[in-house]
């Protein structure tokens, strides 16, 4: 699967409105067009920032539900609000799981519950780990296919592994990791990753 991990910038003090927008109007209706919502976030340690996954079962794919959900009649009529609590939306990685997100039960939701993610950069394309540690709930890895879907920018140039766990990740860091970071994630209500 490919999957974007979406990480939004928000106006002070607007990211449970963009929250409540979302999970209200934004799931069900993208997953009608193909993509699958795949988790939904507030950043622990940024209060203006809100995380998302989104999936796709092919780059094709990808295009044409965000072509038809980007043109359709959901987003003509919330996303002017949507997009105004936010300030920045392009920090975007485009991803493929090497170990798939897990989609458990929405309704089994855990606001109260802690996810991490732990994203390291290379210099050059990241090889697939290996093996797995043992306690990562999914791993993705750099999509290099070209973004087909230019509307909504995504960070070209990078080489990234990501690691999603339920606790801070004890796996060795590599020796070629130039840059690493650390995300401590809040599911919202509606999140099926939690």
């Amino acid at each position: 699967m490919i999957v974007e991990l979406r990480r939004y910038t928000l106006g002070a003090g607007r990211r449970d409105e963009l929250i409540d927008l979302f999970d209200r109007e934004f799931v069900e209706t993208q997953e009608e067009l193909g993509m699958a919502v795949l988790g939904q976030f507030r950043d622990l340690d940024r209060p203006d920032q809100f995380v998302w996954l989104r999936g796709f079962t092919d780059m094709p794919s990808r295009r044409t539900a965000l072509t038809d959900f980007y043109t359709g009649p959901v987003w003509a009529k919330h996303g002017p609000a949507a997009n105004a609590t936010m300030l920045d939306s392009d920090n975007v990685l485009l991803l493929r799981e090497i170990v798939a997100v897990p989609v458990l039960d929405r309704s089994t939701a855990n606001p109260d519950s802690v996810l991490h993610a732990t994203i390291w950069y290379w210099n050059g394309p990241f090889p697939d780990p290996t093996h797995s540690s043992s306690e990562a709930l999914a791993v993705l890895r750099t999509e290099y296919s070209a973004n087909d879907f230019p509307r909504l920018p995504v960070r070209e140039q990078e080489h990234a592994l990501v690691w999603l766990t339920r606790s801070p990740l004890q796996a060795e860091i590599p020796a070629e990791v130039v840059t690493t970071e650390n995300l401590r994630l809040s599911p919202t209500r509606r999140s099926s990753l939690h």
